[in-house]
């Protein structure tokens, strides 16, 4: 594997980084979740060209792969970012580009490109917890289309999204491996409605209900009852993403820590140059390197075909991250004090966006299981 970085990709992680450096700092942030506005930069990232990272340049996109999608997934877990980037990008564009039709993908890939269209994937149910097939939302075929009914839970996004991709049983019974289709569903469709909240992290997700939502047949993304393939490959590509995100968080508060260290003065001295922190420091930046490569192994992962191979990798890293990030996280708080459980320091909401990341797409103990292949 080769991890060294292109020019192309230096210059993109240089423009993402200004960026949030300059329009997104703490102060903006905190204006932005008062204000509820979780699409502050929206419009610039479309100028960056960052929701085409990967779409391809026959619908308007740079047409590159996960491991540039990856550089602007770090840097925006390094900018504590609140926007529903992941869910368009990552999850949602990705499907659609991966198993859409040509229609569907001319519809749908240059509107992402530009930046007028979000998507949300709707698949996880109240009573699935991380089992994908878990999935009780039917679709009945009914004058050539379907009518979709369930609910959905924790949709990322979900509140803003213009488009849900859904997944619901076609046949089968809850949790068979056959019988799950994807659906395009319009978030504006009767019958749709999204309850959003925001999670701990400041970002949002959304509860969908669908009651006798009627689509057409040509909502059907992939091939009818074949879509827990789809779902894994997004899923794993969404853990993987998660990884880059957590590095990025870590690496930033890692540095906040150690600045905090250099300025706090205790007993006449800064607290820097008592040796059990400076050994706990040591430990947290340990922790760190050893997520960074674990990373790139997830990197690595999300773009195999081979399915097996691509999740027992995945999973190695989502563990491995998940444990770095409780080393780094807690670490940080206790090495601030009370100042880094506050709402007005920047510290206890890298610790919450590291635990957020740390359940999201699977926690340590699923994906332990997971790679354990039990």
């Amino acid at each position: 594997m080769d991890f060294s970085v292109t020019e192309t990709q230096d210059m993109l992680r240089d423009s993402v980084s200004r960026l949030l450096r300059e329009r997104f700092t703490f102060d903006d942030r905190k204006k932005a979740i008062a204000a509820g506005d979780h699409g502050a930069l929206w419009r610039a990232y479309a100028e960056l060209g960052l929701f085409g990272v990967e779409i391809s340049e026959a619908h308007g996109g740079i047409g590159g792969g996960f491991a540039d999608l990856a550089i602007v997934l770090e840097a925006m877990g390094r900018g504590l970012t609140i926007d529903p980037y992941m869910p368009t990008v990552l999850l949602g564009a990705a499907l659609v580009q991966r198993a859409g039709s040509e229609a569907q993908q001319a519809r749908l890939l240059p509107a992402v490109a530009e930046g007028g269209l979000k998507i949300a994937l709707a698949h996880s149910e109240a009573t699935a917890r991380y089992e994908t097939a878990r999935i009780a939302a039917s679709a009945r075929p009914v004058g050539g289309g379907y009518v979709l009914d369930g609910v959905k839970a924790l949709a990322l996004g979900g509140d803003v999204a213009d488009v849900f991709i859904v997944a619901a049983r076609t046949s089968g019974d809850v949790a068979d491996s056959d019988g799950i289709t994807l659906f395009l569903v319009d978030a504006n469709a009767p019958g749709v409605r999204a309850r959003g909240y925001a999670l701990m992290d400041d970002r949002s997700a959304a509860d969908v209900t669908l009651e006798s939502v009627r689509v057409d047949a040509d909502a059907v993304l992939g091939a009818v009852g074949q879509g827990l393939s789809l779902l894994d490959w997004a899923l794993d590509r969404g853990a993987a993403g998660a990884c880059c995100e957590a590095v990025g968080a870590m690496a930033a508060l890692n540095e906040i820590t150690t600045e905090y260290l250099k300025t706090r003065n205790q007993f006449g001295r800064p607290i820097g140059k008592f040796q059990v922190l400076q050994h706990r420091l040591a430990d947290m930046v340990m922790a760190e390197q050893q997520a960074r490569s674990m990373a790139y192994l997830a990197i690595d992962a999300a773009q195999n075909e081979d399915a097996a191979a691509r999740a027992q990798a995945v999973s190695a890293a989502k563990a491995q991250i998940g444990l770095a990030a409780r080393v780094v996280g807690r670490g940080a708080i206790q090495l601030h004090g009370g100042i880094g459980m506050t709402m007005e320091y920047v510290a206890g909401h890298y610790f919450r966006r590291l635990t957020t990341l740390e359940k999201m797409f699977g926690d340590i103990d699923h994906h332990l299981t997971r790679y354990a292949g039990e």
